[in-house]
């Protein structure tokens, strides 16, 4: 776990997909956050149960072994699809401020564009990492300073779409999984589609928590990961999609 808005929060989401061995262990959790009536006047954080001590800017990971003869998948499940353009480029790694980028290979700033198309920015980029459609969701937009912050990085050797509109979450979550029929070791699902798509109440994917970032191996937004502990050899039950097929980015 780690805390939303945090340097290791900016750090990890930045960096771990260039990791070196990053698939070679299973890795699931979130970004920890606060209620959304105190953004801005509080700090998310994490707790270490062991010793009560309370971070701010530390990540906190418990390592745990299975016994033998079990293995654990990490598995995401993404509602959303990609629209069909027009395709979306960026000069640099990060979470922004993003000002400029490439729209169909025409330069503009991004923040007029989204503002001039009246673009739903509830509605993630996503990119293709090798078969896993991967969201990043727009925090804020800016079009005076001609800036747009991301609640996850961009890449700049990645093309990004917007995401497909979105009329029906519990509809959207129920057709991409039905989900294993046991209980699992973790699940977790984003605050923004809670918030998106007026979740309060609703039966919509998995039991677990709604979080300000999600972690399969790397930092996810709008989107529902867990985690299944089963026998080795036997096959996966659910409709996710594994990160097993992401690219191995392994570059100092």
């Amino acid at each position: 776990m780690m805390p939303a808005f945090s340097e290791v929060h900016l750090a990890y989401g930045k960096d771990a997909p260039r990791f070196k061995g990053l698939f070679v262990h299973p890795i699931v959790g979130w970004v920890t956050g606060i209620d959304l009536n105190d953004l801005g006047k509080e700090t998310p954080k994490v707790f270490n149960g062991k010793t009560g001590e309370v971070f701010a800017d530390k990540a906190l990971a418990c390592h745990v072994s299975l016994p033998a003869g079990k293995t654990a998948d990490v598995e995401i499940v993404n509602i959303f699809e990609r629209s069909e353009g027009p395709d979306i480029r960026f000069e640099t790694d990060g979470f922004g401020p993003v000002t400029d980028c490439w729209v169909d290979d025409k330069k503009t700033n991004f923040a007029r564009w989204l503002t001039d198309n009246t673009v739903d920015t509830k509605l993630p980029l996503m990119a293709d990492y090798n078969g896993a459609l991967i969201n990043v969701s727009i925090q804020a937009v800016d079009p005076k300073a001609g800036t747009v912050s991301l609640y996850a990085p961009v890449f700049k050797d990645r093309t990004y779409r917007l995401a497909k509109p979105m009329p029906d979450y519990v509809q959207g979550f129920k057709s991409v999984t039905a989900g294993p029929t046991h209980d699992l070791a973790f699940a977790c699902n984003c605050t923004l589609n809670y918030v998106y798509g007026k979740l309060d109440g609703a039966r919509a994917g998995l039991p677990g928590p709604f979080t300000f970032g999600e972690i399969a191996y790397q930092l996810l937004n709008q989107t529902m990961v867990y985690l299944d502990v089963d026998d080795a050899g036997v096959p996966h039950e659910g409709g996710g999609t594994s990160p097993s097929r992401w690219p191995r980015r392994t570059e100092p």
